[in-house]
């Protein structure tokens, strides 16, 4: 009993293109012919064939079956390998069907970073792209922390911050910066970690400060500086 190249590639469900790039990089050697000249595929071939269409829809890539074929712990090794990469990409679709799943009851945090839930409805437009800017200079941590503060009731010092017009008088800005003063310390307070986060070199990074200047109007970024020199002349409290 012997097949043609066709009937080896329909045994096997496969094409006879397939059949022949095997021939062509060595993985399937080339059968016998008959003397009319046509190959004569026997039950081996077929077995070597069906091996390595199996390797392959497990993923193992066509220059990585010669060398499992090498050895048992050659094949042992890609195997594991092979594990491992599957597991990794388990563990990270389960991960995006979550946050989908969150996503789905609530589409509002779509345009946020990863991660973030709670009250933020109550986010500005203005907060959500600067925590957006932020995601793209601070790492996994520190984003952790912005997390956790937004996930608490928002201050009333914010909404007049977010609404403060750009022409401000200069009472109106000292004021409002030492209202928000005592915030930002109870904030630090409540989250040690946010000291970190200030301090930290990420926020001199380009990406951040064309996002505050183009997110904040100026009036905004003077209260922002007349806080920051209130905070440097009574720090928060160190934990």
């Amino acid at each position: 009993m012997a097949w043609s190249t066709r009937e080896l590639a329909e045994l096997a469900g496969t094409t006879l293109k397939t059949v022949r790039h095997y021939h062509r990089i060595g993985l399937l050697e080339e059968p016998e012919r008959a003397a009319n000249g046509y190959k004569r595929y026997r039950v081996k071939h077929l077995i070597r064939l069906l091996r390595i269409r199996r390797l392959v829809d497990l993923g193992v890539p066509l220059s990585g079956i010669p060398a499992m074929a090498a050895s048992d712990e050659n094949a042992e090794q890609t195997l594991r390998a092979l594990d491992a990469e599957l597991k990794a990409n388990i563990e990270r679709q389960q991960r995006i069907r979550e946050e989908l799943a969150v996503l789905l009851r609530h589409p509002d945090l779509l345009d946020l970073p990863a991660g973030f839930v709670g009250n933020v409805a109550e986010l500005s437009d203005t907060e959500r792209s600067l925590l957006t800017v932020y995601s793209r200079a601070l790492d996994e941590p520190e984003m952790a922390v912005l997390r956790d503060l937004h996930s608490r009731p928002r201050p009333p010092e914010q909404d007049e911050f977010d609404t403060l017009p750009a022409d401000a008088d200069e009472a109106t800005r000292q004021r409002l910066a030492e209202a928000y003063a005592p915030v930002v310390r109870r904030q630090f307070e409540e989250h040690p970690d946010l000291k970190d986060v200030a301090v930290s070199e990420a926020l001199s990074k380009p990406v951040v400060l064309h996002g505050l200047v183009e997110l904040y109007n100026p009036a905004q970024i003077d209260v922002l500086q007349r806080l920051n020199t209130l905070l440097e002349q009574i720090p928060p409290e160190s934990p």
